[in-house]
């Protein structure tokens, strides 16, 4: 079987994109949890595939087993309220110890809406209003537009939209950060006529920390407009929250590193996806002639066959070039994994590229949305990659080490005398750090951290 995967020059002299170039591209860029659906979905699709012998026991045990229902069932309510499942007494691995069973923002909505005395149409606007919900609780579809989608009056949605800003968490439902405050404040019972006030008028100024001109605005004190602000900050600008949170997302760490007698040493993790082999009684049926019949049944065969073998080999080469570029970056970022994040150092991945003698779009996906579990924690390979800034002595450091000095300085400061960006880069330049202002801006919003002024505390 004669195999070959690249570039093909054709007589136009145009480069030629193989499927095994291509299916090798598709599987390094993948990250492990989609790497092993799709490996999965080969299988479906080629009879020739099969994993490791120890996997198909462990399967076939499984379909063995006989399920007890009644318990599964009397089980349901405790295992879908319960966060977490730990049996300690079970060793193996299993996700239901670790998927959280707590409803989601949607199925808590409506199981609220069924509570109702809604019904008919009415009831299956209210579904579509909250499947139209986003993560955050905010509808962030118009109502006419709703209204258009499900040929109604927008009188009638706005009426049932109502009834959902009703529910809880309260806030949700709202349009906008304003609408869903508001709705706080009635489900509070707030009286103080001067706290709607500024949320419906002085929201910005709130943001900025401008307090002595919203005192000014209400005409009143400087600490009671302190209180009402800080009792506006204590509501939820994001209702459907806490339920993101609850969903589990999964990171399944493609390299495991390990620190022994002093050295790192870097693990690929089989375990993240199943181990291919080529059926046996395929690969003989193969070689027999007799067995295989007619001419279509056997190039049928012998597609499959050579199929199955580029995409053993092209995980392999996956595993292979990840392998590689993690034990680049160790030798590189030792410092970091010994000292923290201060000593992470800059790193780009055209450097890696020239090491490892591959192209750098190869280094680029073989480390987007890859993670590697170390002792110091388990992070996006990306992480590892940034530009940086020279420091006195010739070193350099990363912007995500100058970013962690940042968030530290600014963690210290005295929230009635923020440091502003000047004097945070003066700062930084006396340690020997040549940053301007302009970049310690940037550094800090990528950071998320407001400005001086917002920061002010009065």
């Amino acid at each position: 079987m004669r195999m070959g995967y690249g570039l093909e020059l054709t007589q136009s002299q145009k480069l030629v994109m193989t499927p095994q170039l291509k299916q090798a591209i598709t599987v390094l860029q993948l990250n492990a949890l989609e790497l092993d659906q799709y490996v999965k979905d080969q299988m479906v699709s080629n009879p020739v595939l099969e994993v490791t012998e120890e996997k198909e026991k462990t399967l076939k045990n499984e379909k063995e087993q006989d399920i007890n229902w009644k318990e599964y069932i009397e089980d349901f309510d405790n295992r879908y309220y319960s966060p977490n499942n730990y049996n300690p007494e079970q060793e193996e691995f299993s996700y239901e110890n670790i998927v959280s069973k707590e409803a989601t923002l949607q199925e808590h909505l409506l199981f609220q809406l069924h509570l109702t005395s809604i019904e008919g149409k009415y009831h299956e606007i209210g579904e579509f209003i909250i499947n139209n919900l986003d993560e955050n609780g905010y509808l962030s579809t118009g109502v006419d537009i709703i209204a258009k989608d499900i040929n109604e009056e927008p009188h009638i949605i706005e009426g049932i939209l109502k009834i959902i800003q009703t529910f809880d968490p309260a806030g949700v439902g709202a349009r906008n950060i304003k609408e869903s405050l508001l709705i706080q404040l009635k489900s509070k019972n707030v009286e103080d006529e001067r706290v709607y006030e500024v949320v419906e008028n002085y929201l910005e100024m709130l943001g900025s920390n401008k307090y002595p001109v919203i005192a000014k605005k209400l005409q009143t004190s400087l600490n009671e407009v302190k209180k009402i602000c800080e009792f506006i900050r204590s509501l939820e600008p994001k209702p459907g929250r806490q339920f993101i949170t609850n969903q589990n997302k999964y990171i399944v760490p493609d390299v495991i590193v390990r620190k022994i007698q002093g050295e790192y040493v870097v693990v690929y993790n089989d375990s993240a996806v199943p181990r291919l082999y080529i059926r046996e009684d395929y690969r003989k049926m193969v070689l027999d002639d007799e067995k295989l019949g007619c001419k279509d049944t056997k190039k049928y065969l012998n597609d499959k066959l050579n199929a199955a073998v580029w995409l053993i080999k092209n995980i392999e080469q996956r595993k292979q070039t990840i392998y590689r570029v993690v034990e680049n970056i160790i030798e590189k970022q030792k410092d970091f994994f010994e000292h923290g994040k201060k000593y992470l150092k800059p790193l780009t991945l055209k450097e890696v590229a020239e090491e490892l003698e591959v192209h750098e779009s190869t280094v680029s996906r073989a480390t987007n949305g890859k993670y590697v579990q170390t002792p110091a924690g388990t992070f996006e390979l990306k992480f590892f990659f940034s530009s940086g800034i020279n420091i006195s002595g010739g070193e350099a450091l990363s912007s995500n080490s100058i970013k962690d000095y940042i968030r530290e300085l600014i963690s210290r400061e005295d929230p009635k005398k923020p440091l502003s960006d000047e004097k945070i880069a003066k700062y930084l330049r006396e340690k020997g750090m040549t940053i301007s202002r302009r970049t310690v801006a940037k550094y800090r919003d990528d950071l998320k951290i407001l400005s001086s002024s917002k920061r002010k505390y009065y």
